[in-house]
């Protein structure tokens, strides 16, 4: 079906991949791919793998567009077995309000927003256990510090 459709955007590139040879394709060259088109199993693959690229679920964000709407959350979704033990990271849901605020035109709010995000993660100090170089969840924050450290960063 995609290669149907792609018949008719003859000026967009077009190229069709197996999902397990995208996974390595992903791997070796990650600047060659700008939007991935694919069916819910495979994008659930496909995203937990780019998100071990960056740091991990935690940190990453996700859109989902639509032609009049547009959606925004944590690539982990819900992350049920940490709801409520205040050690999840927010990193991700943050960075999704960040790509929220983009998309709705707010660029330097956005902009503000990420920096403060980077610099705290940077700093390594105010981070839940998963950014921590020695994970050592003793010597973490939970979601509310380290969410209030962004804040106070902004």
């Amino acid at each position: 079906m995609a290669q149907e459709v792609a018949k008719e955007y003859p000026d967009i590139e077009f190229n069709d991949r197996i999902v397990d040879n995208m996974c390595m394709q992903l791997m070796q060259k990650p600047r060659d791919y700008d939007v991935m088109v694919m069916p819910n199993l495979y994008g659930d693959i496909v995203s937990d793998l780019v998100a071990g690229m960056v740091g991990g679920l935690g940190v990453a964000p996700s859109g989902n567009f639509g032609k009049d709407v547009a959606v925004f959350e944590p690539i982990h979704g819900s992350a049920p077995s940490h709801a409520g033990k205040n050690e999840a990271n927010p990193t991700a849901m943050i960075l999704a309000g960040v790509m929220m605020l983009r998309h709705l035109g707010e660029v330097e709010a956005a902009d503000k927003v990420e920096r403060a995000v980077a610099s705290i993660i940077k700093d390594g100090t105010d981070v839940t256990y998963d950014l921590r170089a020695d994970r050592d969840p003793k010597r973490a924050v939970g979601t509310d510090k380290m969410a209030d450290a962004i804040i106070a960063r902004l």
